[in-house]
């Protein structure tokens, strides 16, 4: 515990209310961190779109909520677009009520991935600080992530050392991970059950792969997630024998994990370079090995060989492969990582002791 409490801002992301599935992991992150945060005595509020829904066991968080716009997300972008702000958008409306209420408090957090927040961060007095969510997905976003980092690169941390070495930083990046409620997952020793894959249903995620390889070993494919490109999703299905995908839509928390958690294994296939993998996570904390493509931030938290395996990315081959000697994996092996490297208590500890770090360097 710090040595006192800290009053702290929490910034959602622009991109739909928190409870609704367009923030993709960011919700996850968020909602995770809030409740670690609110059992280690700090003083929460949290600023998010309208319509937003606290997680179970945050009721002493404050909701500051604001309508308009959702911001376009920089991972539906290309490398070279410029920076994009809706006419009533939501973006500018958080900042209006972070820099409003975050004038008396020790810090505000920002977790929306975007390019205003980092570049007003040097003009203001606010000690505004940012959990980057994604690699470098654009150039502009890149040029500011690495120009805060030049000013001052407490201000900064990631989900992953794979996430961070995106960017040229003139210090080691701070690595703070991600956190989860356990008590939401149930671990199951069971082995047996379907193959399963969650996420976005987004060309960034990689989903054909996971289904031809599903389609190669005769099996069908359990789909959790947000049908976020309808279009894409249809291409797929089209790809693979009919019935191979099962489609079972964004779930609640509890009903995913049961659901997930009776799985033989979760393929993970990211076509980009992930910052992290919730969904990795969630699997492991059921028990459930993960066979993932060695990119991004899932390549830092499958250890291969004791809690699933690892291939070459866009090998769908090799995905088969592995696939067949998940049955050489002890699920409690699974579980027993995510105790020790995951839980909302690690990572609430971290971001406090980032937020702290980054408080003693100012004047």
């Amino acid at each position: 515990m710090t040595s006192r409490p800290l009053d702290l801002i929490l910034v959602s992301t622009p991109i739909g209310g928190l409870g609704s599935g367009r923030g993709g992991g960011v919700e996850l992150t968020l909602s995770s961190l809030l409740k670690g945060l609110v059992d280690r005595d700090h003083r929460v509020r949290l600023i998010a779109a309208e319509g937003s829904q606290l997680p179970e066991g945050c009721e002493a968080v404050e909701l500051l909520t604001a309508q308009g716009l959702d911001q376009p997300s920089w991972q539906h972008l290309d490398g070279e677009s410029p920076v994009l702000i809706p006419r009533a958008g939501l973006l500018p409306r958080f900042l209006d009520i972070a820099l409003n209420v975050g004038a008396e408090a020790d810090a505000v957090i920002n977790f929306g991935y975007d390019w205003l927040p980092l570049w007003i961060t040097p003009h203001v007095s606010q000690r505004l600080f940012h959990l980057i969510s994604m690699g470098a997905v654009a150039d502009v976003m890149r040029d500011q992530i690495e120009a805060l980092a030049s000013w001052d690169q407490q201000r900064l941390a990631f989900h992953t050392a794979r996430q961070a070495a995106d960017f040229r930083l003139p210090q080691p990046p701070r690595v703070v991970g991600n956190g989860f409620d356990l008590s939401r997952y149930q671990f199951r020793q069971e082995a047996g059950g379907p193959l399963g894959w969650a996420g976005r249903v987004a060309p960034e995620k990689g989903l054909e792969d996971a289904a031809a390889a599903a389609a190669a070993l005769g099996e069908q494919l359990l789909v959790w997630g947000l049908r976020e490109d309808p279009a894409y999703a249809e291409a797929v299905e089209a790809m693979v024998p009919t019935g191979t995908l099962q489609w079972r839509g964004f779930l609640p928390n509890a009903e995913l994990q049961e659901e997930l958690g009776r799985c033989r294994a979760l393929i993970n296939t990211p076509k980009w370079n992930e910052a992290y993998g919730n969904v990795v996570v969630e699997a492991l904390a059921c028990g459930v090995p993960v066979v993932a493509y060695d990119r991004g931030g899932p390549g830092e938290l499958v250890q291969s060989g004791q809690t699933g395996f690892l291939v070459e990315p866009d090998n769908v081959s090799a995905l088969s492969d592995a696939l067949k000697r998940v049955p050489e994996l002890d699920r409690a092996d699974c579980r027993t990582w995510v105790e020790a490297n995951a839980t909302q208590e690690v990572f609430a500890r971290r971001v406090e002791d980032w937020v702290l770090a980054g408080l003693s360097s100012l004047p």
